[in-house]
């Protein structure tokens, strides 16, 4: 009886590996003030030939500053300026490709995203769409990227979103707000320098900060949840408390929240985030609200699903003299606010990491509607 428990235990572990997935990371980073500048020597081995070029992909506020001056352009490599005041969009994508693609008779040597959460997002989805065929909107989903990226490197100059370092490139599309999630999605080197972060306004610091204490707490609530995510959002967590409530210097808290949101992109790879992310794409995608303030923005009244965490992101917006936009969504009509909710939905891994197997059987639109009028 006993070998036959034996033989049984080993058949449930053998089971149990093959499901286990293996998600990719970022396999090289560089950290430290001024590490930019070492940009140049990490390009150099991979361009392929000098009518390859490398595309740079830039947020437009730093036209015309030391930051412009500083992009390590050769030979007829291109430095695009985007505007990062709008969530990136799948038509984005494809127009930046078909130029790309227009401009040039070879493919790229690389891609290279500067700048927050939606340029970093941008780059990675279009190091995707420069080696796979039709419309980003194809892959907009999970794992339904077949070939690798074109190779891709991302340098944030804002903290918080996580986008450097995980698998995710979200995107709004014609009919829904949903990310290209695949394991070529990550890239292939990052560039962490705290001084690129020195510029970000009080009120996005305190948004894209927010988005990687909420990454933390999805995580550490989830039912995803296990011991790989558990170190890495434990840490985000730690960090972003000391940020953001302890009174330490304007260089430390860069250089702690760049961690943070490095440790907290970590904390989801293994799990997922949850409620206050899946009902943010529906106010992104239905009123265009940006991704930061969107969960600040749902979070502020989720006491019911992550009681602790509320009352902590309360506390340090008082702290902080954050004031929250309020009535942005009053006076829809019904017809928006079940968009939203719908949208909300779609996004059944984060529900289930939220509330476990049975979330149909917990939560409806309704309820997610109920939620979106307080906001």
């Amino acid at each position: 009886m006993k070998e036959e428990n034996n033989i049984e235990t080993k058949r449930m572990v053998q089971g149990l590996k093959t499901s286990f997935k293996n998600f990719p990371m970022v396999p090289r980073v560089v950290y430290g003030r001024g590490s930019f500048d070492q940009l140049a020597d990490i390009l150099l081995p991979k361009r392929k030939n000098s009518e390859a070029p490398f595309i740079f992909l830039v947020d437009d506020f730093f036209e015309g500053t030391d930051v412009e001056k500083r992009i390590p352009w050769l030979f007829n490599d291109q430095i695009i300026f985007i505007s990062a005041d709008e969530e990136p969009r799948t038509d984005q994508v494809d127009a930046l490709v078909k130029k790309i693609k227009s401009d040039f008779e070879e493919e790229p040597s690389g891609i290279v995203g500067i700048g927050g959460g939606t340029l970093l997002d941008l780059a990675k989805a279009v190091a995707i769409l420069v080696k796979n065929g039709g419309s980003s909107t194809r892959y907009q989903g999970w794992d339904l990227v077949n070939r690798p990226a074109s190779y891709h490197v991302g340098v944030p100059t804002i903290s918080g979103t996580g986008a450097e370092v995980s698998r995710t490139a979200v995107l709004s599309g014609p009919e829904r707000k949903l990310g290209i999630n695949s394991d070529f999605t990550t890239y292939d080197q990052v560039i962490l320098d705290p001084d690129l972060v020195g510029t970000v306004p009080k009120e996005q610091w305190f948004y894209t900060g927010m988005d990687c204490f909420i990454h933390c707490v999805e995580s550490l609530e989830g039912t995803y949840l296990n011991a790989f995510s558990q170190s890495y959002g434990e840490k985000a967590y730690e960090l972003c408390r000391e940020v953001f409530l302890d009174d330490i210097g304007k260089c430390e808290a860069e250089e702690k929240l760049m961690m943070a949101s490095w440790h907290g992109g970590m904390s989801i790879a293994y799990s997922q985030v949850g409620v206050a992310h899946a009902m943010s794409y529906g106010l992104s995608h239905i009123l265009g609200t940006k991704h930061g303030i969107g969960n600040c923005l749902v979070f502020q009244h989720l006491h019911e699903f992550y009681a602790e965490g509320v009352a902590l992101f309360h506390k340090i917006r008082e702290k902080h003299g954050i004031v929250l936009p309020k009535n942005i969504c009053t006076h829809l009509p019904v017809s928006d606010l079940e968009a939203m909710a719908k949208i909300a939905l779609a996004m059944e891994p984060l529900w289930e990491n939220a509330l476990g197997k049975e979330w149909k059987d917990k939560i409806d639109v309704q309820t997610l509607i109920s939620i979106y009028r307080k906001i």
